[in-house]
């Protein structure tokens, strides 16, 4: 049977705060990668399960939703997974920078947490 969401907190390359709330037995990590100022692109994990295997089977559908109230960002992603084959998710949300203009910032959720049945 799934568990409830719970909830975690991270910062990005910028020092912007996040919150995650995600279901514990499918979300091992999620990355944020944003363009820096020299033109660079940069990855970061923004926050990784302290868990390093599930508990209980995710069920057939999963949740995860990010927050970051500095940047106006908040978004959630439900899927529908009976078979448990969604891996990685990315996610290109466009937020208004500093400087007031468009700029896309991309998550990856992955799913790799080593299954309740491999014990």
């Amino acid at each position: 049977m799934a568990r409830h969401n719970r909830e975690g907190y991270g910062a990005d390359q910028r020092g912007y705060e996040y919150g995650v709330h995600y279901q514990p037995d499918w979300l091992r990590l999620v990355k944020v990668t944003r363009n820096l100022e020299t033109g660079r692109q940069s990855t970061k994990t923004l926050y990784k399960n302290p868990a390093e295997r599930a508990e209980a089977e995710p069920g057939a559908r999963v949740r995860t939703r990010i927050v970051s109230v500095d940047q106006g960002l908040d978004f959630e992603i439900a899927i529908t997974d009976p078979h448990a084959g969604v891996k990685r998710i990315r996610v290109a949300y466009t937020i208004t920078n500093e400087q007031g203009e468009p700029e896309e910032v991309e998550f990856t959720l992955d799913n790799e947490l080593v299954p309740p049945s491999a014990r």
